[in-house]
C-alpha cells in the first residue's frame, strides 16, 4: 500500500474516532489507528543504511617461513620500560612490516625477521623475567630498527629482560635436610664471592666438616 493511500486510510480513521461513542469501538479504533500510523512511518522513512560489518580484531600478518630457513641470531639490543609496558629495540635496517613473524606467550618472545638483505634474522627471548599479556604486544618496524612492545601482566618494575632464578634463596624442601640448603647457599656464596668471601667460607666448610658448622655459619659476614 502506498503512503498517500495510508495517509487516508488515517484520516478517515480519526474521522471515526472523532464521531464514535461506545468504549469497544473507540478501542478498535485506536488499535487500528496506530498500526496505520507505523506504517506510513515506515513508508515514508528513508530506508535504512546497511548496517556496517562488525570490525574483526586486527590480524597480525606472520611471514612463515619454509622449513630449513637458517637464521642468524640477534642477541644484542636494547630496551626500556615503564611500570605498564617494555620497550624492546633491535636495531636492523631493512626489514619490512610484512616479512616479520612475531610470537607472543605469557613467558617467551620470538620474533623473526625474513628476507632482510637476503639473510633471515632472529630476536628471541626463551624465558622473560615476568609474565606479558601476549594478545597486547606488538611490533613496528621503522626504517632504521625494530620497535617491541610488551605489556606486562603486572604492574611493576623489571629488574632484567630474562628470568634468573635467585641463587642465593636457600632450598625449602622439607625432604632435605635443612642444612643441605645452607650448603647449597654456601656453595652460590662461594662462586659468586670475592677472594676474601672465598676464604671464609673454604673456612667454614671445613669447621663444618670437623663438627663446628653453627659457628662458622654465625661467623659470615
Amino acid at each position: 500500500m502506498s503512503a498517500d493511500e495510508l495517509r487516508l486510510d488515517l484520516e478517515e480513521l480519526r474521522r471515526l474516532e472523532g464521531l464514535a461513542k461506545r468504549p469497544r469501538v473507540l478501542s478498535v479504533l485506536a488499535n487500528e489507528i496506530r498500526t496505520v500510523d507505523a506504517k506510513l512511518a515506515k513508508a515514508t522513512s528513508p530506508p535504512a543504511p546497511q548496517a556496517a560489518a562488525a570490525a574483526s580484531p586486527p590480524v597480525v600478518t606472520a611471514a612463515a617461513a619454509p622449513a630449513g630457513v637458517n637464521y642468524v641470531t640477534l642477541g644484542s639490543f636494547s630496551w626500556d620500560q615503564d611500570a605498564e609496558k617494555i620497550k624492546i629495540y633491535v636495531f636492523l635496517e631493512g626489514v619490512e612490516q610484512d616479512k616479520v613473524e612475531a610470537t607472543f606467550k605469557p613467558m617467551s618472545v620470538d620474533i623473526k625477521f625474513h628476507d632482510v638483505k637476503g639473510k633471515n634474522y632472529r630476536c628471541a627471548i626463551p624465558k622473560l623475567n615476568k609474565e606479558i599479556v601476549p594478545e597486547k604486544c606488538k611490533v613496528l618496524v621503522k626504517p632504521t630498527r625494530i620497535v617491541v612492545t610488551l605489556y606486562k601482566a603486572s604492574k611493576g618494575n623489571w629488574l632484567d629482560l630474562h628470568f634468573k632464578e635467585d641463587k642465593f634463596k636457600p632450598s625449602m624442601d622439607k625432604e632435605k635436610d635443612p642444612m643441605s640448603g645452607i650448603m647449597d647457599l654456601m656453595k652460590n656464596m662461594y662462586e659468586e664471592g670475592d677472594e676474601d668471601m672465598k676464604r671464609t667460607i673454604a673456612k667454614a666448610w671445613s669447621d663444618a666438616r670437623s663438627g663446628k658448622t653453627a659457628d662458622s655459619v654465625r661467623g659470615l659476614p
